[in-house]
């Protein structure tokens, strides 16, 4: 009995993935060569940093395992560099290598938290408000507009200066992180509202929504289980999006000094740091975080760029 219940499970998961391999989504990513290049790539720049821990030569969060006498070491093959650090050292003897590799873990950790939030906040209140309409349709726009004639930069840069005046000046740094993701949240989650409002607009006037008002299915449970699943596609190339512009978001704030604390290896706080050894010779401690952040937004915005093309109905018959 349980080879059979295996079996048979087995066979199920064999279908699954035939019919994905043979659906059109698959096709386009097959026959796309720079979208595969894209995915590898970010997939392995994700790994990495997943996995930093263990592929990473030392640990960047180690103030002991610094050495001064290491400091702006130039990269491996540079005249005076060492095998030891193969991307040279910063001004603190940290090994650039891993201080990239933890610092982009960083980086999509807030990232992808302060995108989860404004995913969650954004489809919430654009259920509701498509979906109820009349004055909490109103409300809830009209605050998407006041947040949306502030630039995201700007008003991040406002949320970290209130908390930091409004927290006890000994707690800045612990409370950095959960300054930026909420930071980045509320200036992210207004253009999933907008998007799911729209979508919500027509499909409720569907006739599987009417059906299941007349069978008495609460409006929770028609919003979340009837017509969520009918808007996810917009949804899901804006969350590959918003989360190149949430990484490019807390570099910035990390570059203004506004962001995570400068101990910490962001890819923001390694670019400011290099940023002032730039014209004195130690380039390598500002363009090896840069190209990292540059290839890693670009896959994913190509990977986006392709995902909403790839989900448009008009380009389904194009090859």
């Amino acid at each position: 009995m349980p080879n059979t219940q295996t079996d048979s499970l087995l066979i199920r998961l064999k279908l699954q993935f035939l019919r994905f391999w043979d659906s059109d989504l698959c096709w386009r990513f097959r026959h796309a060569p720079v979208i595969i290049l894209s995915f590898v790539i970010a997939a392995g720049m994700i790994l990495s940093a997943v996995f930093a821990s263990w592929i990473a030569p030392y640990n960047p969060f180690d103030l002991a395992s610094f050495d001064l006498a290491n400091a702006f070491l130039p990269p491996a093959w540079e005249e005076g560099g060492s095998r030891e650090f193969l991307l040279g050292t910063d001004d603190q003897g940290r090994d650039m290598l891993s201080a990239i590799l933890y610092g982009l873990r960083v980086s999509l950790e807030i990232g992808l938290s302060s995108v989860f939030i404004s995913v969650v906040l954004g489809i919430s209140l654009g259920l509701l408000s498509g979906y109820v309409g009349g004055v909490t349709d109103a409300v809830i726009m009209r605050f998407c507009d006041v947040m949306l004639s502030f630039p995201a930069i700007l008003l991040a840069l406002l949320i970290d200066g209130v908390i930091r005046v409004v927290l006890p000046e000994g707690t800045h740094d612990e409370a950095s992180y959960a300054v930026l993701i909420f930071a980045i949240s509320l200036s992210g989650w207004v253009k999933y509202a907008r998007t799911v409002r729209g979508s919500t607009l027509a499909e409720k006037k569907r006739e599987y929504v009417q059906a299941a008002q007349v069978f008495g299915v609460s409006s929770l449970r028609i919003m979340f289980t009837h017509i969520l699943p009918n808007v996810l596609g917009p949804i899901l190339v804006l969350v590959t999006v918003q989360i190149a512009t949430a990484i490019i978001t807390e570099a910035t704030l990390s570059f203004l000094g506004v962001g995570v604390p400068p101990t910490t290896p962001s890819l923001g706080t390694l670019i400011r740091i290099g940023n002032e050894f730039l014209f004195s010779g130690e380039w390598w401690i500002t363009i090896f975080p840069g190209l990292t952040l540059i290839v890693f937004v670009l896959t994913i915005n190509l990977l986006g760029d392709w995902l909403r093309d790839a989900l448009n109905p008009k380009l389904q018959g194009q090859s």
